[in-house]
């Protein structure tokens, strides 16, 4: 079950990015999402930043350092496809030039902080068991 959720998830962040970057050459047309403001775009990437951080660190909690490094990967690029694709569909570009840095910046931070601390309260010579 959970390999199934993951590969769905790797599904959606794959057609996310495909369907931004056909919205960015002019193939795709997508639908216009008016109600969506800069507060909510910040607050849906700070959200999933952190869930994407802490989904990280129970995931790869006994991996190998190299299953480890490649999950970081696929953990750090993969959700920001969503809203990369939010804001394509609600135009804040025009609005804010640097908003898609900014929310690619929000993410990271609240993604790096349960990284970040994942080692805490493990002894040095323990397991952290």
């Amino acid at each position: 079950m959970v390999k199934l959720l993951g590969a769905a998830a790797i599904g959606l962040f794959l057609a996310c990015w495909v369907l931004f970057l056909l919205h960015l050459i002019g193939l795709a047309h997508l639908p216009v999402l008016s109600r969506l403001g800069l507060t909510q775009l910040y607050s849906a990437a700070s959200a999933l930043g952190w869930a994407a951080g802490m989904v990280y660190v129970q995931r790869t909690r006994h991996l190998a350092p190299s299953l480890r490094r490649r999950l970081f990967l696929l953990s750090f690029f993969g959700p920001p496809s969503l809203f990369y694709l939010l804001v394509a569909m609600a135009r804040l570009q025009r609005q804010a030039p640097l908003v898609l840095l900014w929310a690619l910046c929000v993410f990271a931070i609240f993604f790096l902080v349960p990284v970040s601390l994942r080692s805490a309260g493990r002894r040095p010579g323990g397991d952290g068991a």
